[in-house]
């Protein structure tokens, strides 16, 4: 009977992490809509990242001392690349491109991430199986048909390219990650990753003439970042890292696919987002091809789409 109440208790927690991967990774899309709208969106992933950096880092400090920031100068420089290709580029280029495009379509298009890492394991030389590559035709079938019938016009053309950009970015990131040094706590490598990636933001952020007027941002744009920062890059991630050593991966990559679901969701209800029917069609077949690729590869290894998010 004890066993079967702690089975229970475990079973419990899982779902109740996995809802919350579901939930807040699906959101952050939305989040990112919502702060841009009075924020800059370079400058506000930068506030975001370093924000939370700073706070993960005096959590770790307070549960774990300073052991897990002990690392080597590869170590710190993997960390750091990692951080400017999966939030300098691959988030900034996401909060840039929902400038012009919907929370929904943004995230059906960084759906297709891990079709990328599969095309980066075959220029590794790695041969994926059959079903593997099956699933990445069929995906970017579906990315193809959202490129052609989700740009009304120049500009929203010009933002899907930018998505495609950041997810290949976020890919390389991704991919690179398990090969090249790393700090061994992976808790300290993220606040690495944030740290770099946010000072990467304000970089770039001032660098193109973006500029913080804070009387003009507005208290749904505070509460958008504060949410960002609170459940994207810190809840979502712990939730995330805990499911990874006490569930079946095969079930913890569902994420992958469910995300952009629940982002169409949220943007629609929320937004009032116009979803067609393209979008759904084309949608459907992208979330097909990545659930295929997960269901292949998931006895092989996890899909690593995101260090905190990617979410975004």
């Amino acid at each position: 009977m004890a066993y079967d109440a702690a089975d229970r208790r475990t079973s419990l927690l899982v779902w109740g992490a996995l809802a919350i991967v579901y939930v807040v990774w699906g959101s952050t899309y939305l989040a990112i809509r919502v702060v841009i709208e009075t924020l800059p969106p370079l400058l506000s992933g930068a506030m975001r990242f370093t924000s939370a950096a700073v706070i993960l880092s005096l959590v770790i400090l307070l549960l774990k001392g300073p052991g897990p920031f002990r690392m080597t100068a590869k170590q710190f420089g993997g960390a750091a690349l990692v951080g400017v290709l999966l939030l300098t580029a691959g988030n900034g280029l996401v909060a840039l491109a929902e400038q012009h495009i919907s929370s929904g379509l943004a995230a059906l298009l960084v759906a297709s991430v891990p079709l990328w890492l599969v095309i980066l394991r075959v220029v590794a030389r790695d041969r994926p199986r059959a079903l593997t590559l099956a699933g990445v035709l069929v995906g970017f079938a579906g990315v193809a048909v959202l490129s052609l019938t989700g740009a009304s016009g120049s500009s929203n053309g010009t933002a899907i390219t930018i998505i495609l950009l950041a997810s290949i970015s976020w890919s390389v990131g991704s991919f690179l990650s398990s090969r090249i040094p790393m700090p061994a706590d992976p808790f300290a490598a993220s606040t690495v990753e944030m740290l770099v990636g946010g000072v990467g933001l304000t970089l770039v952020g001032t660098a193109s003439g973006e500029h913080l007027n804070l009387a003009a941002v507005s208290g749904r744009s505070w509460i958008g970042l504060a949410y960002l920062i609170v459940m994207g890059s810190l809840v979502g991630f712990t939730a995330y890292a805990w499911l990874l050593g006490n569930a079946p991966i095969s079930l913890v990559s569902t994420y992958a696919y469910v995300n952009p679901v629940v982002a169409v969701v949220l943007g629609g209800l929320i937004l009032s987002e116009v979803v067609t029917g393209s979008m759904v069609v084309a949608g459907l077949v992208i979330v097909v091809g990545v659930a295929l690729v997960v269901s292949t590869e998931r006895r092989k290894a996890p899909v690593v789409t995101e260090k905190e998010p990617a979410p975004a």
